[in-house]
C-alpha cells in the first residue's frame, strides 16, 4: 500500500503538463476549425489549387504550426521534444557498457518492423476508405480536412490518455514506441485526395520526416531498443509521458 500512495504522490513532469497544454491547444484548433466549416467556409478555399498564396486565412496559421512541428523532428534538440520522438538522433544515445547483442537487436528491430508494418497497412486501409467516400462525393475536400484536424488532437490522445496502437506494437510506452514520429504522415494522409499547395507541402514535409526516422531505424537500430541505448529505460525517463503504462510496470 505504501508503494502504491507514493506512485499517486508523484508529481507530473514538466513534458507531461506541456503536452496537456498542447492536447488543450489541438481541442481548440479542432473548434475553431469546425466552426469556420460551419460560420466562414470561404477561409477553407486556401485548399484548393493554388490559393493558398492569393487569400489570407487563419488556415495559413494552422499550417506554419504544423510546418514547425515537423522542423523540430528533424532537428536534434532535445529540449523542444520527448525523448520517444528524438531518440534517433545521436544527442539521445546512450549505449550500454556491455557489449552488443547484434542478434537480438536484429530481432528485436525485425519484430517491431513488422508490427510497425501492421499498423501501416491497418491505416491505409482507413485511408482509402476514406478515398472512396470522397470519390463517391459523400466526403467533401473540407471533411477531408476535418478528419486530418481531428487526428490532430487524436494524436495527442493516444501519447497521453490511451493509444490503440500499443496493442499492435506492443511496446512499453511512447518513449520506446517504434512509430512515434509517424505521426504526421498519418495525421495528413486524409489530405491526399486534395490537389492544392496547402496539402502537398504538408504531405511532403511528413513524409520527409518520416523518410528520415525509417533510415534511422536501418542504420542506427541500436538507439530504438532499451536493451543497448540505456537513454530508453524506465530508470532514465524524465518524461513520463505516459504514466497510466509506468505505474503499471512498477506496481
Amino acid at each position: 500500500m505504501r508503494g502504491k500512495d507514493n506512485r499517486a504522490k508523484q508529481p507530473v513532469s514538466r513534458v507531461r503538463k506541456t503536452y496537456f497544454i498542447r492536447l488543450f491547444g489541438r481541442i481548440i484548433v479542432l473548434f475553431s476549425v469546425v466552426a469556420i466549416y460551419f460560420f466562414k467556409s470561404e477561409w477553407l478555399d486556401i485548399l484548393h489549387g493554388n490559393n493558398f498564396f492569393k487569400k489570407l486565412s487563419p488556415l495559413h496559421i494552422l499550417w506554419i504550426i504544423w510546418v514547425i512541428d515537423m522542423i523540430s523532428q528533424l532537428i536534434p534538440v532535445r529540449k523542444h521534444l520527448p525523448l520517444g520522438s528524438g531518440k534517433h538522433f545521436k544527442e539521445n544515445f546512450k549505449p550500454i557498457m556491455d557489449k552488443i547483442n547484434y542478434k537480438a537487436l536484429r530481432e528485436y528491430i525485425i519484430s517491431t518492423t513488422k508490427s510497425a508494418y501492421k499498423v501501416f497497412i491497418i491505416w491505409s486501409t482507413l485511408i482509402l476508405v476514406l478515398g472512396m467516400l470522397y470519390k463517391c462525393s459523400l466526403l467533401t475536400e473540407s471533411h477531408l480536412f476535418l478528419i486530418s484536424v481531428l487526428f490532430y488532437v487524436c494524436d495527442l490522445i493516444c501519447v497521453l490518455i490511451w493509444c490503440p496502437f500499443r496493442l499492435i506494437m506492443k511496446n512499453r510506452c511512447c518513449t520506446t514506441c517504434r512509430i512515434f514520429n509517424w505521426d504526421h504522415l498519418m495525421m495528413f494522409t486524409p489530405l491526399l485526395f486534395i490537389n492544392s499547395f496547402y496539402s502537398v507541402s504538408l504531405l511532403i514535409m511528413a513524409f520527409a520526416v518520416w523518410t528520415v526516422w525509417e533510415l534511422c531505424v536501418m542504420m542506427y537500430p541500436e538507439r530504438f531498443w532499451e536493451q543497448t541505448n540505456t537513454a530508453l529505460k524506465c530508470s532514465e525517463c524524465t518524461d513520463k509521458l505516459c504514466t497510466q503504462y509506468c505505474q503499471k510496470l512498477r506496481s
